[in-house]
């Protein structure tokens, strides 16, 4: 066993679900740099979240008839919202994160007023008119395994900050990075990829 993974063992798990995980310029690089990730699960086995601030070219719209859900005229504007990309893990596989609205057959509540659901049926009732007023849908996710986030962070590659609907749902895309950094008090211009010396 290495010092470092040795090291990585006996940090203390912290709890970061429901928490934005902004990555940190040079420090994450690759398809995490640059974005927000809603944290859905942490724990000590590891971590799983979702990228909130990169759009895709596919539309919800898209995504409803690729699945052979025909869309009602009452859909509105969720019709053309994007589909984001969740992360590098599953692509293939999508995840809607919503304000509950009913019980889905696989929703997961992440707290009282933001549920996870994998199952077709909440598309189903999107593309009826009938889906949950906020919602967000991804393809993939961003995964951790045991020790592994707490050792990015311990290496400064996240900042993070208690989570926002109002964030995750109603602040366009572009703006998210900016907006959850400024409930830290800070703005993006302050940051630096080389690590401070004191």
């Amino acid at each position: 066993m290495t010092t470092e993974s040795h090291a990585a063992e006996n940090r203390p798990h912290i709890d970061l679900s429901r928490q934005f995980l902004l990555a940190m310029p040079g420090r994450v690089s690759g398809e995490l740099a640059n974005t927000v990730i809603y944290v859905c699960e942490h724990t000590e086995h590891g971590a799983l979240g979702l990228v909130v601030n990169r759009p895709t070219d596919l539309t919800v719209g898209d995504l409803l008839q690729r699945i052979d859900l025909k869309l009602s005229l009452e859909i509105g504007p969720i019709e053309k919202a994007p589909v984001f990309f969740g992360g590098p893990v599953q692509t293939d596989r999508g995840f809607v994160l919503h304000v509950p609205q009913r019980a889905y057959n696989s929703s997961i509540p992440l707290g009282d007023d933001v549920a996870l659901t994998t199952s077709r049926d909440v598309l189903q009732d999107v593309a009826d008119g009938h889906g949950p007023e906020h919602l967000l849908v991804t393809l993939g996710y961003a995964g951790w395994g045991a020790g592994q986030l707490e050792d990015e962070l311990a290496r400064n590659a996240w900042l993070n900050v208690l989570a926002s609907n109002v964030i995750l749902f109603d602040t366009p895309a572009d703006e998210r990075y900016d907006a959850a950094l400024a409930q830290l008090g800070i703005r993006s211009s302050m940051l630096t990829g080389d690590a401070g010396h004191a």
